[in-house]
Protein backbone atom coordinates (compact mmCIF):
# COMPACT_ATOMS: atom_id res chain seq x y z
CA UNK A 1 0.00 0.00 0.00
CA UNK A 2 0.94 3.62 -0.49
CA UNK A 3 0.71 5.75 2.44
CA UNK A 4 1.24 9.96 1.87
CA UNK A 5 2.51 11.77 4.84
CA UNK A 6 3.36 15.30 3.88
CA UNK A 7 5.28 15.31 0.62
CA UNK A 8 6.71 11.48 1.52
CA UNK A 9 5.13 8.19 0.04
CA UNK A 10 5.43 5.22 2.40
CA UNK A 11 4.89 1.55 1.28
CA UNK A 12 3.74 -0.59 3.93
CA UNK A 13 2.06 -4.10 4.47
CA UNK A 14 -1.84 -4.40 5.54
CA UNK A 15 -1.96 -4.18 8.76
CA UNK A 16 1.04 -1.92 9.82
CA UNK A 17 0.28 0.23 12.16
CA UNK A 18 0.75 4.32 11.96
CA UNK A 19 2.56 4.57 15.24
CA UNK A 20 5.22 1.81 13.51
CA UNK A 21 5.22 3.57 9.58
CA UNK A 22 5.28 6.79 11.14
CA UNK A 23 7.61 6.01 14.68
CA UNK A 24 10.82 8.77 14.21
CA UNK A 25 7.80 10.96 12.22
CA UNK A 26 5.97 11.11 15.35
CA UNK A 27 9.18 10.73 17.93
CA UNK A 28 10.01 14.28 16.30
CA UNK A 29 7.35 16.01 16.31
CA UNK A 30 7.51 19.43 18.29
CA UNK A 31 4.38 18.98 19.75
CA UNK A 32 2.98 15.25 21.39
CA UNK A 33 1.59 13.01 19.02
CA UNK A 34 -2.38 11.66 20.17
CA UNK A 35 -3.39 10.64 17.08
CA UNK A 36 -4.15 10.71 13.58
CA UNK A 37 -6.24 11.63 10.50
CA UNK A 38 -6.54 9.22 7.84
CA UNK A 39 -8.47 10.20 4.74
CA UNK A 40 -10.01 13.11 7.13
CA UNK A 41 -11.25 10.27 9.58
CA UNK A 42 -9.46 10.84 13.23
CA UNK A 43 -8.09 7.30 14.11
CA UNK A 44 -5.93 5.99 17.22
CA UNK A 45 -2.17 5.80 16.46
CA UNK A 46 -2.93 2.14 16.49
CA UNK A 47 -4.56 2.41 14.13
CA UNK A 48 -4.10 -0.83 10.92
CA UNK A 49 -3.75 0.42 7.78
CA UNK A 50 -5.85 -1.05 4.90
CA UNK A 51 -5.75 0.95 1.74
CA UNK A 52 -3.83 3.21 0.70
CA UNK A 53 -4.53 6.99 2.22
CA UNK A 54 -3.25 10.11 3.26
CA UNK A 55 -2.29 10.79 6.70
CA UNK A 56 -1.99 13.64 8.94
CA UNK A 57 -0.81 14.21 12.64
CA UNK A 58 -3.34 15.10 15.55
CA UNK A 59 -0.95 17.06 18.07
CA UNK A 60 -1.68 18.87 20.82
CA UNK A 61 -1.27 21.99 19.70
CA UNK A 62 -5.19 21.07 17.81
CA UNK A 63 -8.49 21.17 19.54
CA UNK A 64 -8.71 17.19 18.52
CA UNK A 65 -5.47 16.92 19.85
CA UNK A 66 -6.71 18.20 23.23
CA UNK A 67 -10.10 16.49 23.26
CA UNK A 68 -8.20 13.35 23.05
CA UNK A 69 -5.57 14.48 25.85
CA UNK A 70 -9.01 15.29 27.93
CA UNK A 71 -10.26 12.54 27.24
CA UNK A 72 -7.29 10.14 28.45
CA UNK A 73 -6.89 11.90 31.68
CA UNK A 74 -10.75 11.18 32.67
CA UNK A 75 -10.30 7.79 31.59
CA UNK A 76 -6.94 7.80 34.16
CA UNK A 77 -9.21 9.48 36.86
CA UNK A 78 -11.88 6.84 36.43
CA UNK A 79 -9.56 3.58 36.46
CA UNK A 80 -7.58 5.42 39.59
CA UNK A 81 -11.48 5.94 41.68
CA UNK A 82 -12.40 2.14 40.41
CA UNK A 83 -9.52 0.86 42.00
CA UNK A 84 -8.89 2.50 45.11
CA UNK A 85 -12.66 3.65 46.08
CA UNK A 86 -14.59 0.87 43.85
CA UNK A 87 -18.05 1.79 45.20
CA UNK A 88 -17.80 5.57 44.04
CA UNK A 89 -20.41 6.39 41.51
CA UNK A 90 -18.36 9.16 39.47
CA UNK A 91 -20.62 11.67 37.54
CA UNK A 92 -18.91 13.97 35.10
CA UNK A 93 -20.55 16.97 34.94
CA UNK A 94 -19.59 19.64 32.84
CA UNK A 95 -16.27 21.77 31.66
CA UNK A 96 -15.23 24.74 33.76
CA UNK A 97 -11.98 27.08 33.10
CA UNK A 98 -9.38 23.96 31.41
CA UNK A 99 -11.03 21.65 34.16
CA UNK A 100 -13.97 19.26 34.54
CA UNK A 101 -16.19 19.66 37.48
CA UNK A 102 -17.20 15.90 38.37
CA UNK A 103 -19.21 15.08 41.63
CA UNK A 104 -19.80 11.41 43.63
CA UNK A 105 -23.78 10.62 43.64
CA UNK A 106 -23.02 8.10 46.84
CA UNK A 107 -20.68 9.43 49.26
CA UNK A 108 -19.18 12.59 50.17
CA UNK A 109 -15.42 14.26 48.88
CA UNK A 110 -12.50 14.21 50.78
CA UNK A 111 -9.34 15.97 50.67
CA UNK A 112 -7.62 12.66 51.39
CA UNK A 113 -9.43 10.93 48.40
CA UNK A 114 -8.74 13.32 46.23
CA UNK A 115 -4.91 13.33 47.76
CA UNK A 116 -4.84 9.37 47.30
CA UNK A 117 -6.46 9.70 43.35
CA UNK A 118 -3.87 12.38 42.09
CA UNK A 119 -0.80 9.99 43.42
CA UNK A 120 -2.22 7.26 42.02
CA UNK A 121 -3.13 8.90 38.74
CA UNK A 122 0.60 9.56 38.79
CA UNK A 123 1.43 6.19 38.97
CA UNK A 124 -0.53 4.72 36.74
CA UNK A 125 1.02 7.49 33.81
CA UNK A 126 4.25 6.76 35.00
CA UNK A 127 3.46 2.86 34.30
CA UNK A 128 2.88 3.69 30.83
CA UNK A 129 -0.19 1.19 30.33
CA UNK A 130 -1.78 0.33 26.96
CA UNK A 131 -4.73 1.29 26.52
CA UNK A 132 -6.70 -0.72 24.23
CA UNK A 133 -10.22 -0.68 22.19
CA UNK A 134 -11.94 -3.76 21.76
CA UNK A 135 -14.81 -4.30 19.98
CA UNK A 136 -17.88 -6.56 20.36
CA UNK A 137 -20.33 -7.66 17.36
CA UNK A 138 -23.67 -6.57 18.58
CA UNK A 139 -24.22 -10.90 19.70
CA UNK A 140 -21.06 -10.45 21.89
CA UNK A 141 -21.82 -6.61 23.45
CA UNK A 142 -25.13 -8.09 24.54
CA UNK A 143 -23.20 -10.65 26.44
CA UNK A 144 -20.90 -8.92 27.94
CA UNK A 145 -23.25 -6.31 29.30
CA UNK A 146 -25.28 -9.63 30.88
CA UNK A 147 -22.51 -10.83 32.53
CA UNK A 148 -20.97 -7.81 33.71
CA UNK A 149 -24.09 -6.27 35.18
CA UNK A 150 -22.18 -2.40 33.94
CA UNK A 151 -23.81 0.25 31.99
CA UNK A 152 -20.52 1.57 30.69
CA UNK A 153 -21.04 2.07 27.33
CA UNK A 154 -24.37 -0.01 26.95
CA UNK A 155 -25.40 3.59 25.13
CA UNK A 156 -23.78 2.45 22.25
CA UNK A 157 -26.33 -0.52 21.89
CA UNK A 158 -29.14 1.69 21.76
CA UNK A 159 -27.36 3.94 18.50
CA UNK A 160 -29.73 3.40 15.67
CA UNK A 161 -28.11 1.00 12.55
CA UNK A 162 -24.97 0.52 15.36
CA UNK A 163 -23.85 -3.33 14.85
CA UNK A 164 -21.81 -3.60 17.91
CA UNK A 165 -20.19 -2.01 20.74
CA UNK A 166 -16.77 -0.95 21.50
CA UNK A 167 -14.69 -0.50 25.10
CA UNK A 168 -11.35 0.49 26.34
CA UNK A 169 -9.62 -1.49 28.33
CA UNK A 170 -6.35 -0.36 30.47
CA UNK A 171 -5.34 -3.76 32.80
CA UNK A 172 -8.50 -5.05 33.95
CA UNK A 173 -10.19 -1.80 34.10
CA UNK A 174 -12.93 -0.74 31.31
CA UNK A 175 -14.73 2.06 30.34
CA UNK A 176 -16.56 3.92 27.26
CA UNK A 177 -15.42 6.95 26.31
CA UNK A 178 -16.54 9.00 23.30
CA UNK A 179 -14.17 9.84 20.46
CA UNK A 180 -10.18 8.20 19.72
CA UNK A 181 -8.81 7.87 22.81
CA UNK A 182 -4.35 8.10 23.47
CA UNK A 183 -2.58 4.62 22.88
CA UNK A 184 -1.20 4.60 26.71
CA UNK A 185 -1.64 6.09 29.71
CA UNK A 186 1.54 8.03 29.35
CA UNK A 187 0.19 10.58 26.85
CA UNK A 188 -1.25 12.55 29.69
CA UNK A 189 1.58 14.01 31.95
CA UNK A 190 0.36 17.48 32.76
CA UNK A 191 -2.82 17.02 35.19
CA UNK A 192 -4.62 18.25 38.03
CA UNK A 193 -7.44 16.85 40.77
CA UNK A 194 -8.69 19.26 43.60
CA UNK A 195 -11.27 19.15 45.78
CA UNK A 196 -13.93 21.84 44.29
CA UNK A 197 -17.44 22.78 46.17
CA UNK A 198 -19.26 19.67 46.58
CA UNK A 199 -17.18 17.48 44.15
CA UNK A 200 -13.67 17.84 42.78
CA UNK A 201 -12.08 19.35 39.37
CA UNK A 202 -10.06 17.43 36.81
CA UNK A 203 -7.40 20.19 35.39
CA UNK A 204 -5.74 19.89 32.23
CA UNK A 205 -4.00 22.07 29.97
CA UNK A 206 -5.49 24.50 27.33
CA UNK A 207 -4.30 23.45 23.51
CA UNK A 208 -2.82 27.01 23.20
CA UNK A 209 0.00 26.26 25.90
CA UNK A 210 -0.59 22.68 25.96
CA UNK A 211 3.06 21.79 28.41
CA UNK A 212 1.55 23.87 31.08
CA UNK A 213 -1.60 23.66 33.02
CA UNK A 214 -3.62 26.65 32.19
CA UNK A 215 -4.57 29.29 35.17
CA UNK A 216 -8.55 27.97 36.79
CA UNK A 217 -10.81 30.63 36.63
CA UNK A 218 -13.71 30.42 38.96
CA UNK A 219 -16.84 31.67 37.23
CA UNK A 220 -19.48 31.46 40.60
CA UNK A 221 -22.35 32.98 38.62
CA UNK A 222 -21.60 30.19 35.34
CA UNK A 223 -21.42 27.19 38.01
CA UNK A 224 -24.53 28.50 39.67
CA UNK A 225 -26.63 28.42 36.74
CA UNK A 226 -25.24 24.91 35.40
CA UNK A 227 -25.91 23.75 38.69
CA UNK A 228 -29.25 24.67 38.58
CA UNK A 229 -30.22 23.46 35.41
CA UNK A 230 -28.19 19.63 36.74
CA UNK A 231 -30.80 19.51 39.89
CA UNK A 232 -33.69 20.54 37.90
CA UNK A 233 -33.06 17.64 35.48
CA UNK A 234 -31.85 15.08 38.36
CA UNK A 235 -35.10 15.61 40.12
CA UNK A 236 -37.24 14.87 37.07
CA UNK A 237 -35.09 11.64 36.63
CA UNK A 238 -33.61 13.22 32.92
CA UNK A 239 -29.32 13.63 33.06
CA UNK A 240 -28.68 11.28 30.14
CA UNK A 241 -29.60 10.38 27.03
CA UNK A 242 -30.56 6.81 28.00
CA UNK A 243 -32.59 8.24 30.47
CA UNK A 244 -34.23 10.47 27.95
CA UNK A 245 -34.44 7.89 25.28
CA UNK A 246 -36.63 5.81 27.81
CA UNK A 247 -38.91 9.12 28.01
CA UNK A 248 -39.34 8.76 24.29
CA UNK A 249 -39.62 5.40 24.16
CA UNK A 250 -42.58 5.70 26.67
CA UNK A 251 -44.11 8.08 25.43
CA UNK A 252 -43.42 10.68 27.46
CA UNK A 253 -41.13 12.69 25.55
CA UNK A 254 -44.01 15.03 25.34
CA UNK A 255 -43.69 15.99 29.43
CA UNK A 256 -40.15 16.55 28.94
CA UNK A 257 -40.44 18.97 26.31
CA UNK A 258 -43.33 20.75 28.46
CA UNK A 259 -40.36 20.99 31.08
CA UNK A 260 -38.16 22.24 29.20
CA UNK A 261 -40.04 25.06 28.11
CA UNK A 262 -41.49 25.65 31.53
CA UNK A 263 -38.33 26.09 32.97
CA UNK A 264 -37.28 28.59 30.24
CA UNK A 265 -40.66 30.59 31.06
CA UNK A 266 -39.96 30.47 34.52
CA UNK A 267 -36.78 31.61 34.01
CA UNK A 268 -37.62 34.50 31.73
CA UNK A 269 -40.11 35.74 34.14
CA UNK A 270 -37.68 35.86 36.90
CA UNK A 271 -35.29 37.94 34.73
CA UNK A 272 -38.10 40.33 33.64
CA UNK A 273 -39.23 40.83 37.48
CA UNK A 274 -35.73 41.92 38.22
CA UNK A 275 -35.50 43.99 36.01
CA UNK A 276 -38.69 45.64 36.88
CA UNK A 277 -38.00 45.97 40.60
CA UNK A 278 -34.53 47.98 39.77
CA UNK A 279 -36.27 51.58 39.31
CA UNK A 280 -32.96 52.46 38.33
CA UNK A 281 -32.72 50.61 35.05
CA UNK A 282 -32.98 51.98 31.46
CA UNK A 283 -31.21 49.27 29.13
CA UNK A 284 -31.15 46.36 29.40
CA UNK A 285 -27.63 44.48 27.44
CA UNK A 286 -27.69 40.85 26.15
CA UNK A 287 -24.85 38.89 25.05
CA UNK A 288 -24.27 35.48 24.93
CA UNK A 289 -22.38 32.81 21.79
CA UNK A 290 -23.38 32.14 18.54
CA UNK A 291 -26.31 30.00 18.49
CA UNK A 292 -27.39 30.97 21.78
CA UNK A 293 -30.85 32.05 21.13
CA UNK A 294 -30.52 35.73 21.85
CA UNK A 295 -33.08 37.09 19.42
CA UNK A 296 -36.44 34.65 20.29
CA UNK A 297 -35.37 35.35 24.13
CA UNK A 298 -35.11 39.39 23.75
CA UNK A 299 -38.61 38.80 21.71
CA UNK A 300 -39.97 36.72 24.89
CA UNK A 301 -38.02 38.88 27.68
CA UNK A 302 -39.92 42.18 25.72
CA UNK A 303 -43.48 40.37 25.86
CA UNK A 304 -42.54 39.88 29.80
CA UNK A 305 -41.41 43.60 30.15
CA UNK A 306 -44.84 44.31 28.72
CA UNK A 307 -47.07 42.57 30.98
CA UNK A 308 -45.14 44.63 33.53
CA UNK A 309 -46.09 47.91 31.84
CA UNK A 310 -42.78 48.91 30.26
CA UNK A 311 -42.18 49.44 26.53
CA UNK A 312 -39.09 48.06 25.41
CA UNK A 313 -37.57 49.29 22.88
CA UNK A 314 -34.23 47.79 20.47
CA UNK A 315 -31.43 49.95 19.53
CA UNK A 316 -29.06 48.52 17.31
CA UNK A 317 -25.04 47.82 18.10
CA UNK A 318 -24.53 46.82 13.88
CA UNK A 319 -25.61 50.51 13.11
CA UNK A 320 -22.60 51.94 14.71
CA UNK A 321 -19.57 50.17 13.06
CA UNK A 322 -16.97 53.26 12.47
CA UNK A 323 -15.67 53.94 8.65
CA UNK A 324 -13.78 51.33 6.69
CA UNK A 325 -11.51 52.71 6.53
CA UNK A 326 -10.79 52.60 10.57
CA UNK A 327 -12.16 49.25 10.90
CA UNK A 328 -8.93 47.69 12.83
CA UNK A 329 -7.20 45.03 11.24
CA UNK A 330 -6.18 41.25 12.53
CA UNK A 331 -3.02 39.39 12.64
CA UNK A 332 -3.55 38.33 9.23
CA UNK A 333 -4.42 41.55 7.72
CA UNK A 334 -8.01 41.36 7.50
CA UNK A 335 -10.87 43.46 8.95
CA UNK A 336 -11.65 42.80 12.24
CA UNK A 337 -15.37 43.35 12.65
CA UNK A 338 -15.76 41.97 15.65
CA UNK A 339 -13.34 43.38 18.24
CA UNK A 340 -14.70 46.82 20.09
CA UNK A 341 -12.64 48.90 18.54
CA UNK A 342 -14.47 48.42 15.44
CA UNK A 343 -17.15 50.03 17.07
CA UNK A 344 -17.92 53.93 17.48
CA UNK A 345 -17.84 54.20 20.94
CA UNK A 346 -18.14 57.74 20.88
CA UNK A 347 -21.59 57.65 18.84
CA UNK A 348 -22.71 55.02 20.24
CA UNK A 349 -22.35 56.53 23.90
CA UNK A 350 -23.47 60.09 22.68
CA UNK A 351 -26.91 58.67 21.58
CA UNK A 352 -27.10 56.52 24.67
CA UNK A 353 -26.88 59.82 27.00
CA UNK A 354 -28.96 61.67 24.79
CA UNK A 355 -31.95 58.82 25.06
CA UNK A 356 -31.39 58.81 28.48
CA UNK A 357 -31.90 62.19 29.10
CA UNK A 358 -35.15 62.44 26.97
CA UNK A 359 -34.01 63.91 23.92
CA UNK A 360 -34.50 62.64 20.17
CA UNK A 361 -31.64 60.86 17.56
CA UNK A 362 -31.46 60.57 14.32
CA UNK A 363 -30.77 56.65 14.11
CA UNK A 364 -27.92 55.93 11.92
CA UNK A 365 -28.34 52.63 9.46
CA UNK A 366 -24.55 51.14 8.64
CA UNK A 367 -24.33 49.99 4.59
CA UNK A 368 -21.96 46.83 5.12
CA UNK A 369 -21.35 47.47 0.93
CA UNK A 370 -20.01 50.89 1.21
CA UNK A 371 -18.89 50.57 4.39
CA UNK A 372 -20.33 54.11 6.25
CA UNK A 373 -23.05 54.99 8.18
CA UNK A 374 -25.97 56.72 6.10
CA UNK A 375 -28.68 58.92 7.99
CA UNK A 376 -32.57 57.52 6.44
CA UNK A 377 -34.58 60.20 8.18
CA UNK A 378 -35.15 57.68 11.09
CA UNK A 379 -35.04 59.00 14.94
CA UNK A 380 -36.11 57.76 18.38
CA UNK A 381 -36.93 59.24 21.34
CA UNK A 382 -37.80 57.44 24.85
CA UNK A 383 -41.35 57.58 26.46
CA UNK A 384 -41.77 57.56 30.17
CA UNK A 385 -42.48 53.75 30.54
CA UNK A 386 -39.65 52.96 27.28
CA UNK A 387 -36.92 51.05 28.30
CA UNK A 388 -33.59 50.18 25.87
CA UNK A 389 -33.19 46.49 25.05
CA UNK A 390 -29.76 46.37 23.40
CA UNK A 391 -28.00 43.00 21.90
CA UNK A 392 -24.35 42.38 20.96
CA UNK A 393 -21.16 40.51 21.35
CA UNK A 394 -19.95 43.22 23.20
CA UNK A 395 -22.98 43.89 25.50
CA UNK A 396 -20.84 42.68 28.89
CA UNK A 397 -18.06 44.84 28.17
CA UNK A 398 -18.29 47.98 29.88
CA UNK A 399 -16.34 49.77 27.59
CA UNK A 400 -19.27 49.58 25.02
CA UNK A 401 -21.18 51.76 27.04
CA UNK A 402 -18.92 53.27 29.47
CA UNK A 403 -21.13 56.72 29.94
CA UNK A 404 -24.07 55.07 31.37
CA UNK A 405 -23.81 54.76 34.92
CA UNK A 406 -24.05 51.38 36.35
CA UNK A 407 -27.06 51.43 38.04
CA UNK A 408 -29.52 52.24 34.83
CA UNK A 409 -28.06 48.78 33.28
CA UNK A 410 -28.91 45.40 33.58
CA UNK A 411 -27.20 42.53 32.02
CA UNK A 412 -27.64 39.50 30.85
CA UNK A 413 -25.27 36.21 29.31
CA UNK A 414 -27.03 33.85 27.39
CA UNK A 415 -25.74 30.55 26.10
CA UNK A 416 -26.72 27.26 25.67
CA UNK A 417 -25.16 25.42 28.79
CA UNK A 418 -25.74 21.89 28.44
CA UNK A 419 -26.33 19.68 31.41
CA UNK A 420 -27.28 16.35 29.35
CA UNK A 421 -24.83 14.00 28.96
CA UNK A 422 -24.02 10.98 27.24
CA UNK A 423 -23.82 8.81 30.08
CA UNK A 424 -22.05 9.25 33.36
CA UNK A 425 -18.48 9.73 32.13
CA UNK A 426 -19.10 11.64 29.20
CA UNK A 427 -20.04 15.09 28.72
CA UNK A 428 -22.09 16.83 25.60
CA UNK A 429 -20.22 19.81 25.36
CA UNK A 430 -21.81 23.30 25.19
CA UNK A 431 -19.90 24.19 21.74
CA UNK A 432 -21.17 20.95 20.35
CA UNK A 433 -24.79 21.93 21.07
CA UNK A 434 -24.82 25.18 19.54
CA UNK A 435 -22.86 23.85 16.39
CA UNK A 436 -25.42 21.88 15.57
CA UNK A 437 -27.84 24.80 16.10
CA UNK A 438 -26.43 26.93 13.66
CA UNK A 439 -25.47 24.43 11.01
CA UNK A 440 -29.05 24.11 10.81
CA UNK A 441 -29.97 27.72 11.28
CA UNK A 442 -27.34 28.15 8.74
CA UNK A 443 -29.41 25.86 5.92
CA UNK A 444 -32.86 27.03 7.06
CA UNK A 445 -32.37 30.63 6.98
CA UNK A 446 -28.98 31.72 5.37
CA UNK A 447 -28.55 28.64 2.36
CA UNK A 448 -25.45 27.53 3.95
CA UNK A 449 -24.23 24.15 3.95
CA UNK A 450 -22.73 22.07 6.82
CA UNK A 451 -19.14 22.25 5.67
CA UNK A 452 -19.56 26.23 5.31
CA UNK A 453 -20.56 26.63 8.83
CA UNK A 454 -17.90 23.96 9.91
CA UNK A 455 -15.11 25.76 8.35
CA UNK A 456 -16.09 29.15 9.83
CA UNK A 457 -16.61 28.08 13.66
CA UNK A 458 -13.00 27.91 14.47
CA UNK A 459 -13.20 31.68 13.74
CA UNK A 460 -16.48 31.89 15.04
CA UNK A 461 -15.45 30.34 18.49
CA UNK A 462 -11.79 32.69 18.38
CA UNK A 463 -14.20 35.40 18.87
CA UNK A 464 -16.38 34.23 21.90
CA UNK A 465 -13.30 33.55 23.46
CA UNK A 466 -11.56 37.14 23.30
CA UNK A 467 -14.89 39.36 23.12
CA UNK A 468 -17.43 36.99 25.15
CA UNK A 469 -16.43 34.34 28.04
CA UNK A 470 -13.99 37.27 29.91
CA UNK A 471 -17.14 39.28 30.56
CA UNK A 472 -20.10 36.39 31.44
CA UNK A 473 -19.34 37.06 35.23
CA UNK A 474 -20.24 40.49 35.03
CA UNK A 475 -23.66 40.11 33.90
CA UNK A 476 -26.52 40.58 36.70
CA UNK A 477 -28.59 37.20 35.13
CA UNK A 478 -27.47 34.46 33.59
CA UNK A 479 -29.92 32.33 31.10
CA UNK A 480 -29.70 28.59 29.91
CA UNK A 481 -30.88 28.26 26.54
CA UNK A 482 -30.69 24.45 26.41
CA UNK A 483 -33.19 22.50 26.04
CA UNK A 484 -32.79 18.89 27.59
CA UNK A 485 -35.02 16.95 24.24
CA UNK A 486 -33.77 19.26 21.24
CA UNK A 487 -30.62 17.35 20.30
CA UNK A 488 -33.53 14.73 19.13
CA UNK A 489 -35.05 17.45 17.45
CA UNK A 490 -32.17 19.08 15.53
CA UNK A 491 -30.40 15.43 14.78
CA UNK A 492 -33.96 15.06 12.01
CA UNK A 493 -31.99 18.33 10.28
CA UNK A 494 -28.33 18.23 11.06
CA UNK A 495 -27.61 14.36 9.50
CA UNK A 496 -29.30 14.98 6.30
CA UNK A 497 -26.67 17.95 5.74
CA UNK A 498 -24.05 16.17 7.85
CA UNK A 499 -24.21 13.42 5.22
CA UNK A 500 -23.02 15.82 2.25
CA UNK A 501 -19.91 16.42 3.52
CA UNK A 502 -17.58 13.90 1.05
CA UNK A 503 -14.65 12.01 2.81
CA UNK A 504 -12.16 14.05 0.88
CA UNK A 505 -13.32 17.38 2.52
CA UNK A 506 -11.21 18.29 5.43
CA UNK A 507 -14.63 18.93 7.43
CA UNK A 508 -15.30 15.32 7.25
CA UNK A 509 -13.70 14.43 10.56
CA UNK A 510 -15.44 16.96 12.51
CA UNK A 511 -18.87 16.20 10.38
CA UNK A 512 -18.55 12.50 11.09
CA UNK A 513 -18.13 13.12 15.11
CA UNK A 514 -20.85 14.95 15.13
CA UNK A 515 -23.14 12.71 13.41
CA UNK A 516 -22.07 9.91 16.07
CA UNK A 517 -22.69 12.06 18.69
CA UNK A 518 -26.77 12.60 17.34
CA UNK A 519 -26.69 8.93 16.48
CA UNK A 520 -27.14 8.70 20.10
CA UNK A 521 -30.85 10.17 20.41
CA UNK A 522 -34.09 8.85 19.54
CA UNK A 523 -35.70 10.96 16.84
CA UNK A 524 -38.32 13.49 18.21
CA UNK A 525 -40.84 15.13 15.58
CA UNK A 526 -40.91 18.60 15.04
CA UNK A 527 -44.55 18.96 15.72
CA UNK A 528 -44.62 18.62 18.95
CA UNK A 529 -42.23 21.81 19.32
CA UNK A 530 -44.41 24.90 20.53
CA UNK A 531 -44.74 27.61 18.72
CA UNK A 532 -43.07 29.86 20.90
CA UNK A 533 -40.13 27.70 21.94
CA UNK A 534 -36.32 28.99 21.51
CA UNK A 535 -35.70 26.37 19.70
CA UNK A 536 -37.78 27.61 16.76
CA UNK A 537 -35.40 30.05 16.32
CA UNK A 538 -33.35 27.05 14.23
CA UNK A 539 -35.81 24.73 12.76
CA UNK A 540 -38.25 27.49 11.48
CA UNK A 541 -42.14 28.00 12.49
CA UNK A 542 -41.80 30.27 14.96
CA UNK A 543 -44.21 32.72 16.81
CA UNK A 544 -41.87 35.38 16.48
CA UNK A 545 -40.20 35.34 13.13
CA UNK A 546 -40.87 38.65 11.34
Amino acid sequence: MKIKFKEKIYEAEKGTKVKDLLADEIKNAKQKVMAIKCDNKIESLNYEIEKDCTIELIDLNSKDGMMIYIRGIMYIMSKAFNELYPNSLILVNYQLSNSMFCELENENVTEEMIGNVRKYMKEIINKDLPIREVKMTREEAEEFYAKEKTLKGKIQLDKEHEEGAALHFCEDYYNYFFGTMPISTSYTQVFDILKYRNGFIVRYPNWKTPGQLAPFIENKKLLSTLQEYEDIYKFIGINTIYKLNREVERDNGKEAILLSESLHDKKIVEIADNIVKNKDVKMVLIAGPSSSGKTTFAKKLATQLKLNGLNPLTISVDNYFVERADTPRDEFGNYDFECIEALDLDLFNKHLVQLLNGEEIKVPTFDFKVGTKIYTGKTMKLGKNDILVIEGIHCLNDRLTSSIAASQKYKIYISALTVLNIDYYNRISTTDTRLIRRIVRDNQFRSYDAKHTIKMWYSVNRGEERYIYPYQEQADSMFNSSLIYELGVLKNYAIPLLDEIKETDAEYSEALRIKNLLSYFKSIPEDEIPKTSLLREFIGGSTFEE
